[in-house]
C-alpha cells in the first residue's frame, strides 16, 4: 500500500512508525515530514490541497491521513473524494467542529453534550459588557483556527478586558477572531479521549493526560504540550461511562441528526468536575503530543482500524494492559521566542521510542528546527516504570539550550 501523511511535528512520525511496524512492505509518503519521517519513507515539499490532490493522484495513493486542521478546514477530504482518492477526515462541513468554537459550541447545546454555559460575541462593547458582570476567572476563546493560542483563562476584569481588546479591536488572530466565545470557567482535571468515527459509530481510544503549561507543577505559559501520559491515571471507570452518556452519544445523535458522516478521528478534550465529565472542545484529527503516547500501547495494526473506518464496518480497539508516558523537549525559550539549528546528539543511545516533532536533516546532521523538537516515550507496566524508562534515555540526548518539564506522570 501506498500511505501518504500531511503533518510535519511528532504526530505525523508517530503515525507513520505505527503503520510501518505493523505493515513493513507499506510505501510512505510524509509532506512536509521531518528528519523522523524521512527513516520511514519519503519527505515531499508540496503544501496546497491542488499540489497533494495531484500527487495523490498521479502516485496511485491508497490512503491519506490529515494531521493538518488548516487543510481539513479548508476542505481537503471534499477535493480527494472528488477525485476518488481514499482519505480519512472529516470533510469541511464537519471539520467546522474544530475550525469555528461558535459552531461547535451551538452543535453541544443543540444536541445535549455536557459543556460550560457560554455567550457569543463579535462587537467589543458587547462583549466587554457581559464580562464585566462575570464570575471569575473566565474563559474567552476566539472563535476560529488560532495555532492553539486562541484561549484565555483571564483572572479578572482587566484580563477580560484587555484579551477582547486583542482579539476584538486589535485582530492579533486576523479572521479567527471576527467573533468570540466567552464561557464559564470549570474548575478541575483534564482528559483527552482520541476516538475512530466510521460514519456510523464513535469507538473511543484510551484516555490521555496531556501536560499544557511550560512550567513544571503547570505553571507558566500554554504550550502545545509537554508530555502526556496514557491512560490517564485519574480518570476512571465512572469517568468514562459519564463520558459516553453525557458526550459521546449526545455528539453521535448531532453527527447522525446533521448528516456529518465521514471516517475520521474525533479529539474529545475533556474537564473532569465535581459535577460530572465536561467538554471543552473538539478536535477532528489525532491530537499531539496525545498521539505519541497512545499509539504504542495500540494492540491493533492501525491500517486496519482506519480501512474498517472507511468501510463503516464495526473496529474492536485492543490495547497492551501497559502505561506509556510521552515527554516532549523544547527549545529554550519555548513557546516565545527560539533559536534554531543546534545539532541533536545522542540519539542513537535512546533505547526506548522517539519521535521527532521538530527537527531536520541539515548536512548529515538532525539540528533543530522548532519549538518542540523531540517526544522520548517510555513504555512499562506501571506509570512510574515508564517515566523511569522516559527519563533515563532523555539522559542520553542533547541539543543547545533543550528544555524539558521533569514532572510528566508526576503523581
Amino acid at each position: 500500500m501506498k500511505i501518504l501523511i500531511i503533518g510535519n511535528g511528532g504526530r505525523e512520525h508517530a503515525i507513520g512508525w505505527k503503520i510501518k511496524k505493523d505493515n513493513p512492505e507499506a510505501t510512505l509518503y510524509f509532506s512536509k515530514g521531518n528528519a523522523g519521517t524521512e527513516t520511514l519513507g519519503e519527505n515531499l515539499n508540496l503544501q496546497t490541497i491542488s499540489q497533494l490532490t495531484e500527487f495523490a493522484e498521479k502516485t496511485e495513493i491508497d490512503l491519506t491521513i490529515v494531521g493538518s486542521e488548516e487543510l481539513l478546514v479548508d476542505g481537503i477530504v471534499d477535493s480527494f473524494q472528488r477525485n476518488g482518492l481514499k482519505i480519512l477526515g472529516p470533510h469541511k462541513a464537519a471539520a467546522l467542529l474544530e475550525g469555528s468554537k461558535e459552531f461547535a459550541k451551538n452543535f453541544m447545546h443543540k444536541y445535549g453534550v455536557k459543556t460550560a454555559k457560554y455567550k457569543v460575541f463579535n462587537n467589543f462593547t458587547e462583549a466587554h459588557e457581559y464580562a464585566k458582570d462575570h464570575e471569575y476567572p473566565l474563559v474567552i476563546k476566539a472563535d476560529g483556527l488560532a495555532a492553539g493560542k486562541g484561549v484565555v483563562i483571564c483572572e479578572d476584569q482587566y484580563e477580560a478586558e484587555k484579551t477582547l481588546d486583542d482579539i476584538l479591536n486589535k485582530k492579533i488572530f486576523g479572521d479567527a477572531g471576527a467573533h468570540v466565545v466567552i464561557e464559564e470557567y470549570l474548575e478541575g482535571f483534564e482528559s483527552s479521549i482520541l476516538s475512530i468515527y466510521n460514519g456510523k459509530d464513535i469507538f473511543p481510544f484510551i484516555s490521555a493526560k496531556d501536560h499544557k503549561k511550560i512550567g513544571e507543577g503547570e505553571t507558566g505559559l500554554n504550550t502545545g504540550g509537554m508530555g502526556v501520559v496514557a491512560p490517564n491515571p485519574y480518570f476512571t471507570n465512572e469517568h468514562f461511562e459519564a463520558f459516553k452518556k453525557d458526550i459521546l452519544q449526545p455528539t453521535l445523535k448531532g453527527l447522525k441528526e446533521e448528516k456529518l458522516f465521514f471516517a475520521g478521528v474525533i479529539f474529545f478534550g475533556l474537564m473532569i468536575t465535581k459535577d460530572g465529565v465536561y467538554l471543552l472542545e473538539y478536535n477532528m484529527r489525532m491530537g499531539d503530543p496525545e498521539t505519541q503516547a497512545v499509539l504504542p500501547l495500540l494492540k491493533n495494526n492501525l491500517l486496519e482500524v482506519f480501512n474498517s473506518a472507511l468501510h463503516g464496518e464495526p473496529i474492536n480497539l485492543d490495547w497492551e494492559e501497559k502505561h506509556s508516558v510521552c515527554v516532549v523537549l523544547t527549545s529554550g525559550g519555548y513557546p516565545l521566542n527560539y533559536e534554531k539549528g543546534f545539532e541533536i546528539r545522542g540519539l542513537d543511545k535512546v533505547n526506548t521510542t522517539w519521535f521527532i516533532a521538530g527537527a531536520t536533516n541539515k548536512e548529515h546532521k538532525i539540528v533543530t528546527s522548532g519549538g518542540r523538537v523531540l517526544n522520548v516515550v517510555g513504555v512499562g507496566n506501571s506509570l512510574e516504570d515508564a517515566r523511569k524508562i522516559a527519563y533515563n534515555d532523555i539522559k542520553n540526548v542533547h541539543f543547545d539550550y533543550e528544555y524539558f518539564r521533569h514532572d510528566i506522570g508526576e503523581i
